[in-house]
């Protein structure tokens, strides 16, 4: 078969396996949200049972949750494969058919992952499962960006730019909420319920003590039962988590608006920045409703899923960013060399297949 960067259904099978894994992690969030990680005790089996033949009238409480789970991975694995072979045989980038390789790596060592938390009962173990997922997403949400035709248009539309930091600042901003997503995962896999349970404030204090006589006094009157109580480490953390969320969304705002000054409103850029500011206000907003429902499971899972994809959507900034905007002093040199007619010149259309 012949090679062409011009293949729209594979483009739309990659955005296909970008929302199942999105759909991943909105259940993996809903087995966490209702503390069902262990209602299915064995792995690779589920009971006993080979896990596609394990029956309907079984899937009750808990079960039910972990067994969709486990379903849904072995989904988006198999598509994962689908994607990865259809690369290789039909895109001609090489980097682009490496990068399908890796997906699949990935989408194995998350699996492995998941059935290591069972096995082993590690909950260290699901802090890695859950940040591997975030990456996963990424990597798949980035391979469904650059097989696209807008991707291969986008220095035709928008001709290369000069950076005025813009891509460090997107950069900077993206990691932020990479890290802040870990910090999430931590804070959801320590089976303590909610270490704070007020906001904006902390124990009706703008920084709360936590001191033992404190840490033994919030533990006493929590109404969380069958729950851990909650450790000083746990505590602020979660101070660490609501640092972190101002911190980001000032990191986002100033990127937004750096970006509409710089590049202007039409820009892709511009545009996208302002949907991620978006998304990043929604994510706070589901932040704090998280803490006011005590927790619930819904708020709680849809708090995650939103930051996931203010996570995908600055990747993929920082991504295109790479593609549209070269550095200043580049620029500078470019713009000073003189030009040579036939000599130097590159053709638009070769851009798109890079």
């Amino acid at each position: 078969m012949s090679r062409s960067v011009d293949n729209p259904w594979l483009n739309r099978f990659a955005w296909l396996t970008a929302l199942a894994t999105l759909v991943l992690l909105s259940v993996g969030g809903l087995v966490t949200s209702h503390g069902a990680g262990m209602s299915v005790p064995d792995w690779p089996t589920t009971y006993g049972y080979n896990m596609f033949f394990f029956p309907i009238s079984k899937w009750v409480g808990g079960i039910f949750w972990e067994h969709i789970h486990r379903l849904v991975a072995s989904g988006v694995g198999f598509l994962t494969v689908i994607l990865a072979v259809w690369l290789w045989v039909k895109e001609p980038r090489a980097r682009v058919r490496w990068w399908g390789v890796v997906a699949v790596f990935a989408v194995v060592l998350q699996g492995v992952l998941g059935g290591l938390r069972v096995v082993l009962y590690k909950d260290q173990i699901g802090i890695f499962h859950a940040g591997l997922a975030q990456i996963f997403l990424v990597l798949v949400c980035a391979l469904a960006l650059i097989t696209s035709r807008w991707w291969r248009n986008l220095n035709l539309a928008f001709p290369p730019a000069p950076d005025p930091g813009l891509r460090s600042l997107l950069l900077i901003g993206t990691l932020l909420v990479f890290a802040q997503l870990v910090i999430g995962a931590t804070m959801r896999h320590q089976h303590a319920g909610l270490a704070i349970p007020d906001f904006p404030l902390a124990y009706h204090k703008v920084w709360p003590p936590m001191d033992a006589t404190s840490v033994a006094a919030y533990n006493q009157n929590r109404n969380d039962e069958g729950a851990n109580p909650i450790t000083a480490f746990q505590i602020g953390l979660q101070m660490v988590h609501r640092l972190m969320a101002v911190l980001i969304l000032g990191a986002v705002t100033f990127s937004a608006w750096a970006s509409r000054r710089r590049l202007g409103p039409r820009n892709p850029l511009s545009r996208l920045a302002l949907a991620w500011l978006g998304l990043i206000f929604v994510q706070v907003l589901l932040g704090a409703f998280t803490i006011w429902s005590n927790k619930a499971a819904d708020v709680a899972t849809a708090h995650m899923v939103v930051g996931a994809l203010s996570l995908v959507t600055g990747a993929m900034l920082t991504i295109i960013s790479f593609r549209v905007l070269i550095p200043v002093r580049a620029a500078g040199l470019a713009a000073a060399e003189p030009s040579h007619p036939g000599l130097g010149t590159s053709k638009p259309a070769s851009s798109g297949a890079k």
